[in-house]
């Protein structure tokens, strides 16, 4: 799933149902230590070390004899590792806060996407190796090898639809393919990635040669997969619920704030308590026919209070152009809040923020907390055109902030606005600033090119993409 971006800028709106608001800074974490990144390839190679010993200790010396023997024995350690990188897969993306707030949501997914790819291999290298290796040691022809598996082997016809699932998962997600699929759908397909493993585990314990017989291992094996399954449920649903039963959050407000740009204001209970910044998003889920099988990453647009907070969409997709329908009442559910690129992040006192697109949304947000807290910052605001400058009118002239809207194609303005002597001349100062960018994975790639070769540090450029597809 694509990241929504909501709007940012320096002068609150007044809150829906209220004649005025006063923004409050979200809490600084420059007195915080900076939190130690969690070693997860180190403990991922040591889980896969461990399974291999498991599996070397529990794999009789003759099934080396034959090659066919030789080619099982390997299939069913693809097997083992593949299952599980399937739980590390589930667990870097199971919105554990501490994990999150460690590495990063959008690092972690892209670990979870890198993962799949492997769990993909592996199993289908199970599945030949299985195949190939009881046709060497039967000497049949393969498909004769895949029906006589399916007959002596327990449980395999649900390995085989837990092979199918998780193949049709693989393939959603395929670049090429995961261009002609809406995000639902792509959901809808991944959701059913939980019945796949769950078959899959079904097959292991039953018929895994190295489970059969051995208490001790099965029980191993259900601590790893109950400890998954309580992990994705404690933090994706049952926390979720429970938030929600407790803040009432509700939708308060939908504002048009300019073409193919909504704003959705949400009210509730002690929202403070989330531990909400500027330059968040949430997995927000509006429990409306619609949006109800669905949560989509948006970011704040705002300062976030104890009583409101604000996302700010464009229109992207179905569920993005969907938000404007919204009513006043809706129940919203939300997970969250993620995200690093914080106001915490700048370690110079001047900044400079770039937007693009829905992007506007963590910079109007970011550019309120940094002017509050002090800093100089530069915000550049980039669209196509002036009617989609979201929020413009929120950035106003102030001794600590200096917006400059940049709207037209490039072949209307005649040049690029975002080559590094175009954005030289927007901010001669851009080398001295932190930058921050958000917008089109496009864009960003362009400004940080240009701030790269105008002398910027990389550890003065934030950017945060979230792609859950």
């Amino acid at each position: 799933m694509s990241r929504q971006s909501a709007d940012a800028g320096r002068t609150s709106r007044p809150a829906p149902r209220s004649n005025a608001r006063t923004s409050r800074p979200a809490p600084r974490g420059n007195d915080q230590p900076e939190p130690v990144r969690f070693p997860v390839r180190t403990v991922i190679v040591l889980a896969v070390l461990a399974v291999t010993i498991f599996w070397w200790h529990g794999t009789p010396a003759s099934v080396g004899a034959t090659p066919g023997g030789v080619l099982v024995a390997v299939a069913e350690l693809t097997g083992l590792i593949a299952s599980v990188l399937v739980c590390a897969q589930l667990l870097l993306v199971a919105r554990v806060p501490w994990f999150e707030r460690s590495v990063g949501l959008d690092r972690l997914v892209s670990w979870h996407k890198s993962l799949g790819t492997t769990v993909i291999l592996l199993i289908v290298g199970h599945v030949l190796g299985m195949i190939v290796g009881y046709q060497l040691i039967q000497g049949q022809t393969p498909w004769g090898s895949l029906v006589t598996l399916l007959h002596s082997i327990a449980d395999l016809w649900w390995a085989v639809a837990g092979t199918v699932i998780f193949l049709a998962v693989g393939l959603s997600s395929a670049r090429l393919l995961r261009r002609k699929l809406s995000y639902e759908w792509w959901y809808g397909i991944h959701f059913t990635i939980y019945a796949g493993v769950a078959m899959a585990f079904l097959h292991q314990v039953n018929a895994g040669v190295h489970f059969a017989g051995y208490p001790l291992a099965k029980a191993a094996w259900f601590v790893l997969y109950g400890a998954t399954a309580w992990t994705i449920l404690w933090y994706r649903v049952i926390q979720p619920i429970a938030r929600h039963v407790t803040l009432g959050v509700r939708v308060a407000a939908v504002v048009e704030e300019s073409v193919g740009t909504t704003s959705v204001w949400l009210k509730g209970r002690r929202l403070d308590t989330m531990s909400p910044r500027a330059g968040q998003f949430f997995l927000v889920r509006f429990l409306v026919p619609g949006h109800l099988l669905t949560s989509h990453p948006y970011s704040l647009s705002l300062v976030p209070t104890g009583e409101h907070l604000r996302f700010t969409v464009g229109a992207l997709g179905d569920h993005s152009s969907a938000v404007r329908h919204l009513k006043a009442g809706t129940p919203v559910l939300l997970e969250g809040p993620f995200g690093r690129m914080t106001a915490d992040r700048a370690r110079s006192r001047h900044v400079l923020l770039v937007a693009g697109g829905a992007g506007i949304g963590p910079v109007r947000a970011l550019a309120e907390d940094l002017v509050n807290s002090g800093h100089d910052v530069v915000v550049v605001h980039r669209a196509h055109s002036a009617d989609r400058l979201a929020l413009s009118s929120e950035f106003p002239d102030a001794p600590r902030l200096h917006y400059i809207p940049v709207a037209g194609r490039r072949r209307e303005l005649g040049y690029d606005p975002l080559v590094p002597s175009a954005l030289q001349r927007l901010v001669p100062d851009v080398r001295s600033r932190d930058v921050f960018v958000c917008g089109p994975p496009a864009m960003v790639d362009a400004v940080v090119a240009s701030v790269r070769s105008l002398g910027v540090p990389r550890s003065a450029i934030h950017t945060e993409e979230l792609s859950l597809a």
